[in-house]
């Protein structure tokens, strides 16, 4: 491994690296359309590397335009690879100019790969006894690994060393270049030997030696216990020749003539008034600030980088210390603590538990933060072996209710719904929820990044957070907290909590100086995390026993589906297979090419599937084995074992911060997801059933973003169809076909709905041609004569567009900011799909804002009720589902129908129809 005390000689493989950050991270452009999500990457992961080894000497090495020697040798070298994407092509140059001034040396070497001066810069530093780190994500670099050498995998911050390489590949580093000659490389189409993969190169490798020991003795191979070694031999005799090519194209070579040395690699200091402009033309405002404030001298800039750390703003972490987190094991100490947070107007907490399921965690500890650096972890059920005596839980959760449960005590969580629903467990309802961080990022900006706090840490505090992947593993190992060594557990938990803090007062400053905003996460997000939380402990009853029968009847026919598609294709074949289905539907049956994967392989997308359902039989059949088999193995099969234990109903998770509109998500079950317009899909619902003496009551707005529409675009011929309570297709309809309503056909009112529906959804006539089975002319005529009666609706399309360009956002009517990051992006597609969100977003999001506010009006008049004759169970689209009491059912109804059609006024009214039943699918 590296000497920690002497900074090692760095060596970046920039190329992997770019690519790794185009393909890996969402694509980003700024205001003018320039892409420039690889640059941040790219020089996001020098930034991490720069703070976490300090380096005096460093090269940034990127692959050349053109040939290599290797082309020379073998044509198909790399012949598999696409062309590089223009998005990707156009950010190289601009990355090199950053990397420069950022004091680094950038290398790109004509006729040969950045791998080859990579190894020959290695090979000299360890000729010198230099320590090299490289820095990469090519697996092939493991050849070039010695006790001098070691790998890093900047993305997961991984070392290897010669003992990291022999754990990975199974070998040592002096066989790797003869592992790949033998398997072959499909990423740079290096043949191999046909037949020969990880484990009988491992087996050949490990047994006799390299490929000139294996050839010096194919006679032993078929004593090797390795499945295939009996005709191993013929194998590798008749493909010696392409063996030997494959050595020589995997070998990275280490004697280039290079006219600069180790030592003339220094990284220096960075050129900040470059940088500044840099940076702001790329719009990466964050670092910005930070040359900004250094070319400005409100800074000490440190240039001897032997002896100091990075300022990055992505690496301010080095300004929060983690060390001094308490963990409490005392009584005294944490009576200290409960006098600490009585006192306290606004505190940070966290729960500890044993799963993510919010019905059957476990409380393990709770952390909470005061001020910033100011915060303690209180284990109270750690069981692993050893583990010290810690306070008793209910001793714990006893003293810390009062506070809790506190309207006075101002509380601030990450996601702090499912602490409050853990919470509720122990009898403890938590209020004073006065902040969630997670919240506050998403009203902020609900398409910037994600919002769990890793990522919230990073992007505004600069500072990477203990993963729990870090302390607990991965995969089917993975420990559960209370599993967990306390050194590891205190610091991470009490951690979550100061991170917690300090991303409050980061991101309300933000929201602050947006009233709107600051509004919607004060008067709508938080309160409705505490609804939601009521809503998910409540739960759903569910009849187990239909669903069972439904499963037994899809099974029966997805067996007979899959028995006909079988026979239409003339032989059986793994339907659920993408490459066998592929080989029947376009080599085969020669059905047209619809579209094409990334990889240019014909794509079996469902919207392929139903382009080709139209014409084709064998495409509609494997739809319909495709839905019911989704519907079999994510609702009948799997609704019955969700259902909780201890309260016999089955309780969902609403996600307020998924979604870029502000629409609500849920999953375990996902009920956005159920079918309505099939027969399958509403047996699910018919599931879905309330207690004796209750009735399932379905409350759903009526038409509401085409209200929204009327309403933003102020159109009077909407206006009025609304305002008049006319039937909005048939108005539609008479409008542009110039009938009156009385002479509407339903071929035209279903035009209208086409019509009207498709241009919320940015319906292109060649869209609306396939919808409606017209030629795209005639569909283009329709579309002209709705724009014509219409002319509001054109107006706010194209001013919004404009709009949009202008800003990078559009907003709901009630202020809420979507952001659209590709809404001047060069490539074509993306730009037009982020013109087409920008026409629906507003109706979406300010549908989204008005279900939200109803919920609350709702909820607080069942809260004020204090019975359980009425209950608000689910939230779906613009759908709000009840349990009633059979005596009040009307009168509840009426109340619940008058509080969301008085939810927001707009320049129509809202409309609320409901339906009662004995079950979803009845009330719906």
């Amino acid at each position: 491994m590296t000497d920690s005390k002497k900074p090692p000689f760095i060596l970046v493989d920039g190329s992997s690296y770019l690519f790794r950050a185009f393909h890996g991270l969402p694509p980003l452009t700024n205001s003018k359309g320039q892409d420039t999500g690889a640059i941040y990457g790219v020089v996001n992961m020098l930034k991490s590397l720069i703070k976490q080894y300090n380096p005096t000497h460093m090269a940034v090495i990127f692959d050349a335009k053109g040939k290599t020697f290797r082309d020379d040798i073998y044509k198909e070298y790399k012949a598999n690879r696409p062309p590089m994407p223009d998005e990707l092509r156009s950010q190289i140059a601009p990355l090199h100019t950053i990397v420069k001034a950022m004091g680094l040396p950038v290398i790109v070497e004509s006729g040969v790969e950045a791998d080859d001066v990579i190894g020959t810069l290695a090979k000299h530093a360890t000729e010198k006894g230099i320590e090299t780190l490289i820095s990469t994500g090519d697996k092939d670099m493991a050849q070039l690994v010695n006790e001098h050498v070691t790998l890093i995998n900047t993305m997961t911050n991984q070392l290897m060393d010669v003992e990291g390489v022999k754990t990975k590949f199974g070998i040592p580093p002096e066989l790797i270049i003869d592992f790949l000659a033998l398997k072959g490389d499909k990423v740079d189409n290096i043949p191999g030997v046909p037949g020969v993969g990880d484990k009988s190169a491992q087996a050949l490798l490990n047994g006799i030696g390299g490929i000139e020991d294996i050839y010096n003795n194919l006679d032993n191979i078929a004593e090797l216990s390795f499945r295939g070694s009996k005709t191993m031999a013929a194998k590798m005799q008749e493909y010696e020749e392409q063996a030997r090519l494959s050595y020589t194209l995997a070998t990275i070579s280490i004697d280039l003539d290079l006219d600069y040395d180790v030592e003339n690699l220094r990284y220096t200091s960075q050129d900040n008034e470059q940088l500044k402009t840099l940076f702001a033309e790329y719009e990466f405002k964050r670092w910005h600030s930070e040359v900004s404030a250094l070319a400005s001298g409100d800074v000490e800039q440190t240039t001897s980088h032997s002896d100091s750390e990075e300022t990055s703003s992505d690496d301010v972490s080095s300004d929060i210390d983690t060390a001094n987190y308490d963990v409490v094991y005392t009584e005294e100490a944490f009576e200290a603590w409960v006098e600490k947070l009585s006192n306290a107007e606004l505190f940070a907490f966290d729960t500890e538990t044993t799963s993510l399921n919010y019905m059957n965690a476990e409380i393990v500890g709770v952390s909470f933060c005061i001020e910033p650096g100011l915060a303690a972890y209180v284990p109270v059920a750690h069981d692993y072996v050893d583990a010290p005596t810690q306070l008793d839980r209910d001793y714990v959760l006893g003293k810390l209710k009062p506070i809790l449960e506190s309207t006075s005590h101002s509380k601030i969580g990450q996601h702090i719904k499912y602490d409050k629903n853990v919470l509720a467990n122990y009898d403890i309802t938590l209020n004073g929820i006065g902040f969630d961080t997670m919240l506050e990022s998403y009203v902020l900006n609900s398409t910037a990044q994600r919002h769990d706090m890793d990522s919230l840490a990073l992007a505004y505090l600069g500072h990477k957070t203990i993963h729990f992947e870090d302390i607990a593993g991965k995969g089917a190992k993975q420990l559960t907290f209370n599993q967990i060594p306390l050194e590891q557990a205190g610091p991470y938990a009490a951690e979550d909590a100061d991170i917690t803090l300090r991303l409050h007062h980061v991101i309300w400053e933000k929201l602050s100086q947006v009233p709107e905003l600051k509004r919607l996460l004060v008067d709508v997000e938080v309160p409705l995390a505490c609804v939601l939380a009521r809503m998910e402990q409540q739960g759903v009853l569910i009849d187990s026993q239909r669903l069972r029968q439904q499963s037994q009847d899809l099974a029966i026919r997805i067996g007979e589906l899959e028995k006909e598609v079988h026979e239409e294709a003339g032989e059986t074949f793994n339907l659920g297979s993408t490459k066998q289905l592929q080989h029947i539907l376009f080599e085969k049956m020669e059905l047209p090419v619809i579209k094409k994967t990334p990889k240019g392989a014909p794509s079996t997308s469902e919207e392929v599937l139903q382009e080709l359902a139209l014409d084709y039989p064998l495409p509609k059949k494997i739809m319909e084995y495709r839905g019911l088999t989704k519907l079999k193995n994510t609702y009948t099969d799997k609704l019955p074992k969700m259902i909780n234990h201890r309260t016999g109903r089955v309780h969902t998770s609403y996600h307020q911060a998924v979604t870029a509109t502000g629409r609500l998500s849920s999953t375990d079950p996902n009920l956005q997801n159920i079918p309505i317009r099939n027969e399958e899909g509403r047996r699910v619902r018919q599931a879905f059933v309330p207690r004796d003496g209750y009735k399932i009551v379905a409350a759903d707005y009526s038409q509401i973003e085409l209200r929204i529409m009327a309403h933003l675009s102020g159109d009077e011929g909407l206006l009025n169809a609304f305002a008049n309570g006319k039937d909005i297709h048939k108005a539609t309809a008479a409008e542009v076909f110039g009938v009156s309503l009385d002479d509407v056909t339903t071929e035209q009112r279903r035009s209208a709905k086409a019509i009207n529906f498709g241009l919320i959804y940015g319906m292109s006539a060649f869209g609306l041609a396939k919808q409606l089975n017209v030629p795209r002319h005639e569909a283009q005529k329709y579309m002209d004569l709705y724009f014509e009666r219409c002319p509001g609706v054109l107006h706010y399309m194209d001013s919004t567009r404009e709009v949009a360009k202008e800003k990078g956002y559009v907003e709901t009517v009630f202020g809420r900011r979507l952001y659209l990051p590709d809404i001047k992006a060069s490539n074509g597609a993306r730009r037009k799909g982020a013109e087409r969100a920008a026409i629906n977003a507003p109706m979406q999001g300010t549908a989204a804002d008005i279900i939200k506010m109803a919920m609350l009006k709702v909820d607080d008049w069942i809260t004020s009720l204090d019975t359980s004759d009425v209950t608000m169970m689910m939230q779906v689209h613009d759908e709000l589902v009840f349990e009633i009491k059979e005596d009040k059912l009307q009168t509840y109804t009426d109340t619940i129908v008058s509080l969301m059609e008085n939810a927001a006024a707009l320049a129509v009214p809202l409309v609320v129809e409901a339906g009662k039943g004995e079950n979803w699918d009845q009330a719906h």
